[in-house]
């Protein structure tokens, strides 16, 4: 799974997908490439100032910012009639500077993610660093201050890309913080230690990363120690019985912040 999601991340990187010029908006800071055909006088490269305005030879400051570049072409056409008779337009938006999306929670570093390109929400998983104490679950995508994108583990951890969504300007990413995920062997193993809790983990498969029963361990004696809600409940393991006579009904799955207890033989 992990080589899986190593090379999906690699892929989408290598491979981005371009900006659809005719539905991105135009904003401050963009770098815009204005080309009138015919008239080489009027081709220049602009950048968005912070009013919005670009300056064009001829017809002085226009109003960028706000439009699409299709909507900037026939803008600047109306505008040229009177300089160029049957004025052909081209804009190209060369470098965006003004579409970010804004990634918060606690779960990862919060940052300004700049969308200098066409990015999924995969694409920007994939960027962000280190989420292994980030709670994918609980993590979401809030637009236009609704949430349109609940749950990130299966489109990352599960690898279900069929989620996958389009990350639009002015996105907030919320990636909470994991709680707790640890699980703690304590008693008679050979290493006690707390260990990072993983999605199906077992009781068996916390004691070995403990380097197993230690031993003067009473293995038919392991408990898991449990809180539900305000209550502690023991939950007996046969860890015997599971090790040498393979009943696997004593191979319990943990959960986060569980601890097994292994007691110790008194002969």
């Amino acid at each position: 799974m992990k080589k899986w999601l190593l090379l999906a991340c690699v892929g989408l990187m290598l491979c981005p997908s371009l900006t659809n010029a005719g539905d991105y908006v135009i904003g401050e800071g963009d770098v815009l490439d204005v080309f009138v055909w015919g008239v080489k006088e009027l081709n220049v490269s602009v950048k968005v100032r912070p009013d919005g305005k670009i300056t064009i030879p001829g017809i002085g400051d226009v109003k960028a910012a706000g439009f699409t570049p299709p909507g900037l072409q026939k803008s600047l056409v109306d505008k040229l009639k009177e300089l160029v008779k049957h004025p052909n337009v081209t804009i190209t938006v060369k470098e965006i500077n003004n579409s970010k999306a804004y990634i918060f929670g606690g779960g990862v570093k919060s940052t300004v993610y700049d969308l200098n390109r066409s990015t999924t929400l995969l694409q920007l998983l994939c960027n962000i660093g280190d989420i292994k104490n980030a709670d994918l679950k609980r993590a979401y995508v809030r637009r236009d201050g609704k949430i349109i994108k609940a749950g990130f583990y299966k489109l990352f951890i599960g690898g279900d890309t069929s989620g996958d969504i389009t990350i639009e300007s002015n996105d907030s990413i919320y990636i909470p913080l994991l709680a707790n995920n640890s699980i703690y062997v304590l008693g008679a193993v050979a290493n006690p230690k707390f260990i990072e809790y993983r999605d199906g983990m077992t009781v068996m498969e916390a004691v070995l990363e403990a380097g197993g029963f230690s031993k003067f361990a009473k293995q038919n004696d392991t408990t898991i120690l449990r809180r539900e809600g305000n209550k502690e409940v023991m939950i007996p393991v046969k860890a015997k019985d599971l090790w040498n006579n393979g009943d696997l009904e004593q191979n319990l799955k943990l959960k986060p912040n569980d601890y097994v207890i292994v007691k110790e033989s008194l002969f």
